[in-house]
């Protein structure tokens, strides 16, 4: 895919992850994990950003206002226009090494985020499911670095991505209940050297695109896994990857430091299809 690459952030922190296309502020949310910061990046360039006071791996917006984040301690509001922050329910208090890391709503407004421990211990991450009720549910275990999740058309389908498995797995999906099937069966496994899944993101023809940590790349799938485009990125640690602007057409891509690249950086390019909207949380 040779679609010509816009770099919006020169200088986007350590590990920028987590774009999320915000469509009634038309801009786009992102952060810088080790930071703290969450970042807003608008339609015209202009750029905002707030401390979250702990290490924060999404964010997402709230249909009641403001925020809700991923963060070290569990799910945490912000308030853009003041920049107060509120723990909403807190996540593994029983292990202090963990953080949360990346996540996403889906239609319903539940907001899927998971963990990984600081040191990448193998098995003690999960997924979690904040319900609009502010119940959190563990749906996951034995998880070591949970990263991108995302969703078919229709939501009878969750993609997700635990990194050192070098796989995308695909469970069903209930959209009714929220819950996963027990048939968790692989949906690509990356084959590049060097390279693991890290964020994701569906579009609106069920194509499944994938930011390559230690690939240099994003890697868009069909529905039935074959690999259909290759956008090549100048950074090595690609993290995460979002559709956005006004015909949800724009493909924006966050890049951690890495060899090469002393800061991350935020791009964005035409994707040449269209992608679903991100779905704010509902509690």
């Amino acid at each position: 895919m040779g679609a010509p690459l816009s770099r919006l952030a020169v200088d986007a922190g350590e590990l920028a992850e987590g774009p999320w296309w915000d469509a009634a502020a038309g801009g786009l949310y992102w952060v810088d994990i080790p930071a703290g910061r969450v970042h807003f990046t608008s339609g015209d360039g202009g750029q905002r950003s707030w401390d979250a006071g702990q290490p924060v791996g999404a964010a997402v917006t709230r249909a009641g206002g403001g925020l809700v984040l991923a963060v070290r301690d569990g799910f945490m509001t912000l308030d853009p226009a003041t920049g107060a922050t509120a723990m909403l329910a807190e996540v593994e208090r029983d292990r202090p090494g963990n953080r949360m890391n990346d996540g996403a709503c889906d239609q319903a407004g539940r907001f899927f985020a998971g963990t990984k421990s600081e040191d990448d211990e193998q098995g003690a991450g999960a997924l979690y499911r904040l319900d609009p009720d502010g119940r959190v549910t563990r749906v996951i275990s034995g998880v070591t670095i949970s990263n991108g999740l995302g969703w078919s058309p229709g939501e009878r389908l969750m993609y997700y991505a635990d990194t050192p498995t070098g796989r995308v797995d695909v469970f069903d999906y209930d959209p009714a209940t929220g819950s996963l099937a027990d048939r968790r069966r692989p949906f690509v496994t990356i084959d590049k050297p060097g390279a693991s899944p890290d964020g994701l993101t569906v579009d609106a023809e069920g194509g499944v695109w994938v930011a390559l940590w230690g690939g240099s790349a994003v890697h868009r799938y069909t529905p039935d896994g074959r690999l259909d485009r290759v956008l090549d990125i100048p950074h090595v640690h690609v993290t995460s990857c979002a559709f956005g602007g006004p015909g949800l057409d724009t493909l924006y891509v966050t890049a951690a430091a890495g060899p090469g690249a002393d800061r991350g950086a935020l791009y964005s390019c035409p994707a040449g299809v269209s992608g679903q909207p991100a779905h704010p949380y509902q509690g």
